[in-house]
């Protein structure tokens, strides 16, 4: 058995994205492997927040993760900056990595645009600290999204290197875990870009905590095209989107992906299920499977989130076990290294 590492920036708005993308993921896999979920506080800090509402922001991941699933009797539920050998490794690691693959990181590319010289130096090696988080507990899986397999990468050619710089091995080569219909849901209101919190519209996303009312209003004004549901000459051999089909139908694509990761049903299943009808129809669908799916999760996050003494105790418990973890390791790296 495996252990799964990964994580969700607290940074307000949790949204189908966020749902589908990681946090679903994250409930299934703890069934099978030794799981650590971390709220990645010190990378929300690359740019500025609110002290007061980052720490609101972390107990509402947390109240996330506990919302979807994830049992913290099971797996380790805490917030990076409770675990010090994160900060530590990322140094030690910032003198393995190179800055030619920082350069080609396309994440800190889209985030600084052209204030790239008024980016933090944090946003700049924030791929460096990804690592960190991995290798601090010798993760072996992460469940990432197609916007993550990059820094991903990055951190297998860190372990690597360090691995041949100090002729050992000790750092495991960290495998990618690709999951469901939906590893990258789009825009409501435009299929070509990531669904976001920082969208000026919030028609663009379902947020987790969003009502009845409102997911029922956001799938019946979401956009789509005039031409009716694609059939299964949409699909190509793998039965996943054909590239034109995505290029050509952005906002068809995107509502059939996220109802069948909402549905559990196969790309193929969808297609077939709605193959010619309107999107008045389907979208009635979607609305139903919508509300099946994200209204009992948003109940339970507002009824954690009432007590918030229990969710900082989930935390705190969670930070002790994840150091208990991370602490031989990184004083295992400090001695290979030559530290004290």
């Amino acid at each position: 058995m495996g252990r799964v590492f990964s994580g969700v920036q607290p940074t307000g708005n949790l949204h189908l994205g966020n749902y589908l993308g990681a946090i679903k993921n994250f409930v299934s896999l703890q069934n099978n492997h030794e799981c650590i979920y971390c709220v990645v506080d010190m990378h929300a800090i690359t740019v500025k927040q609110d002290p007061k509402i980052l720490k609101n922001n972390i107990l509402e991941v947390a109240a996330s993760f506990i919302a979807a699933g994830i049992n913290p009797e099971k797996s380790i539920i805490f917030a990076q900056s409770q675990v010090s050998a994160h900060a530590e490794l990322a140094w030690i690691f910032n003198c393995v990595a190179r800055l030619g693959w920082l350069n080609r990181m396309t994440q800190f590319k889209e985030k600084a645009g052209k204030n790239r010289e008024n980016a933090s130096a944090g946003l700049y090696t924030y791929p460096v600290l990804m690592a960190a988080d991995i290798l601090a507990y010798h993760a072996t899986h992460v469940p990432v999204g197609d916007d993550q397999r990059q820094h991903l990468e990055l951190a297998r050619d860190i372990a690597q290197k360090f691995n041949n710089d100090f002729n050992i091995d000790y750092f495991p080569i960290t495998e990618p875990v690709i999951m469901g219909a939906a590893t990258r849901v789009m825009s409501l209101r435009d299929g070509k870009n990531k669904m976001s919190k920082s969208d000026v519209s919030d028609y663009s996303r379902l947020n987790l905590t969003d009502s009845i009312d409102d997911i029922s209003n956001k799938i019946r004004k979401a956009k789509t095209d005039p031409l009716p549901l694609p059939d299964l000459d949409a699909l190509d051999d793998k039965e996943n989107f054909k590239e034109e089909i995505i290029n050509s139908r952005a906002e068809a694509v995107n509502l059939l992906n996220i109802y069948s990761a909402l549905s559990n049903e196969t790309t193929k299943k969808v297609v077939e299920k709605f193959v010619g009808k309107q999107f008045s129809d389907f979208k009635k669908e979607l609305n139903e499977v919508a509300v099946e799916t994200l209204a009992p999760i948003t109940k339970e996050m507002r009824k954690l989130l009432e007590d918030k003494t229990y969710l900082t105790g989930i935390i705190k418990d969670g930070g002790n076990r994840a150091n208990i973890i991370a602490q031989p390791i990184i004083t295992k790296v400090k001695d290979i290294v030559g530290l004290y």
